[in-house]
């Protein structure tokens, strides 16, 4: 059997999952810090990245000169690499999503394909066969 050929746009779109902006964990024990990383998608977490493109500390710290209370998560990002990256097709994880919308570079609706959107060209059954019984003679019969 031969294989089905890939149509420009299903390549192009197979080449861009390829890279992803992802979290790597670093930091101590209950105390996480992370690097926002470019890379390849079939590589492990702690190996080496693409390119580092931020940090990200999810404990919330006081806000320096405020008296409020306000406790602020810290993201550092630089939106020119993000922003190469994302136009190059690499494509960002849920929570690098969530981090990107709340920095203000990616809308608040950005696109989710879902699985009912997607439209099936082919039917699912090609042609319904007829199916013959055996006579019940050729049936052999227990001792």
């Amino acid at each position: 059997m031969s294989s089905p050929i890939m149509s420009v746009a299903e390549k192009t779109a197979y080449k861009r999952n390829m890279v992803k902006i992802r979290l790597a964990r670093f930091g101590r024990k209950h105390q996480p810090i992370y690097n926002i990383v470019v890379m390849k998608a079939k590589k492990a977490q702690q190996k080496l990245p693409m390119e580092v493109i931020g940090t990200y500390n999810p404990i919330p710290v006081p806000s320096s000169g405020n008296d409020s209370g306000l406790k602020i998560k810290d993201v550092s990002l630089d939106l020119h690499r993000t922003k190469y990256w994302l136009g190059m097709g690499a494509v960002p994880t849920p929570r690098v999503t969530w981090l990107l919308k709340k920095v203000g570079l990616l809308p608040q609706f950005w696109p989710k394909t879902s699985a009912l959107s997607q439209h099936i060209d082919k039917p699912v059954v090609e042609e319904i066969r007829e199916t013959q019984e055996l006579p019940v003679d050729y049936v052999r019969k227990r001792d």
